[in-house]
């Protein structure tokens, strides 16, 4: 078993770090005050291939695989979550229709995903009344000659405002079980009828947005059906599967920001006479936060490796996205505990990286959901 890094994966690591010390580091605290979103940082990104990064270049993607992708989301998150976000869920989007859309689908929204025309791209399942059970939603889309015909709302969407294009869940036939009558369609902004509501107030991923989709009589061309009619919640938990890579991912990135800013607090911080370095119980903190997240990411790159190379990883994403965001959850209370009384203002960073990281365990199913799956997988083989 050969745990090395391949020369491309460590060049893309490495540049998105480096892009990320340069030009997110340094804003992420300024923009989640002022809740702005990074267009700018975004559009550069674009530029250098993260927008589309499990995309053939015949679309504008850099096809440099799942392994890279997870590398690079761990460094986007080391900076700011927010970023990081947006980029998992576009790069969920562009693949989404790279792999069941039609040409034309293809042609028309990948490279505006991948160059950054799109500033963003959607994805749109979650229901006000309907959180974890995806299965459940009450948004229909019923056949009207050429159009389909779509009403009902959305909630919790990420970067639903700014979304060149979303990827919306409807019913399309009533009669049949749970789950089995969902589509799923391929919506550009601005088309009449869809329109997008309140924004969230959060409390972590301030510099994302998190908005109402409604759907209101919104005609779209029945071309605009993702795969076949029926097929949407199958399409919808094969793409949750993947993007639950990009979340644990994106949250070992925010506990090694967390425990590398603790782990320079301590040793420059004194009190009784030396460094709070010195004692163990501050030892022992850092030392479990490191052994934990190095456990997550080997846990994380392996689903990235399955999935990168055709294998069955639903499991494994869900162990993956489990463990991670969990152990960032508690290497960031750590991390905070480390910083004492300073670490509850917001004059240091490990506040915003423990808002941000309770995030990492809802999106793409809470923490509970993939207990549910592991399970499910496990006792099903």
């Amino acid at each position: 078993m050969n745990f090395n890094l391949t020369a491309e994966q460590k060049m893309i690591r490495d540049m998105v770090r480096d892009f990320a010390e340069k030009n997110i580091k340094p804003v992420a605290a300024q923009y989640d005050e002022e809740k702005r979103f990074p267009f700018e940082n975004l559009k550069k990104m674009a530029k250098l291939g993260l927008m589309g990064m499990n995309i053939p270049g015949e679309y504008g993607g850099s096809e440099v695989g799942v392994v890279a992708y997870s590398l690079a989301m761990t460094e986007i998150g080391r900076a700011c979550a927010s970023h990081a976000v947006t980029t998992s869920v576009t790069n969920m989007v562009a693949e989404v229709i790279h792999e069941f859309g039609t040409e034309e689908m293809k042609r028309r929204h990948i490279p505006k995903l991948c160059n950054g025309e799109y500033p963003a791209g959607s994805f749109a399942i979650t229901e006000p009344h309907t959180g974890s059970d995806a299965a459940n939603i009450e948004t229909t889309a019923v056949l009207d000659g050429a159009h389909y015909v779509l009403n009902g709302r959305k909630t919790m969407i990420t970067s639903g405002e700014h979304a060149g294009v979303t990827i919306a869940w409807a019913v399309t036939d009533k009669r049949a079980k749970k789950g089995k009558g969902i589509s799923a369609f391929v919506i550009e902004r601005g088309t009449p009828g869809f329109t997008v509501g309140r924004a969230e107030e959060k409390m972590g991923h301030r510099a994302s947005s998190l908005n109402e989709l409604i759907f209101d009589n919104c005609r779209i061309p029945k071309e605009c059906l993702l795969g076949r009619e029926g097929e949407g919640f199958t399409i919808a938990m094969m793409e949750l599967d993947g993007g639950r890579i990009g979340i644990g991912s994106l949250a070992v990135g925010i506990g090694f920001a967390a425990i590398d800013f603790a782990a320079q607090y301590v040793k420059e911080r004194e009190a009784f006479g030396q460094p709070l370095s010195k004692f163990e119980a501050i030892q022992w903190m850092v030392a479990d936060s490191y052994t934990e997240l190095e456990a997550a990411q080997l846990l994380v790159l392996r689903a990235a490796f399955l999935k990168e190379n055709g294998l069955q990883f639903t499991k494994e994403a869900s162990m993956a996205k489990l463990f991670a965001t969990e152990t960032a959850r508690r290497v960031a209370i750590r991390a905070v505990q480390m910083l004492g009384g300073y670490g509850y203002t917001t004059d240091y960073p490990v506040e915003r990286y423990l808002r941000d990281v309770i995030g990492t365990t809802l999106y793409e199913g809470t923490s509970e959901v993939q207990r549910i799956v592991v399970a499910r997988e496990i006792l099903r083989h």
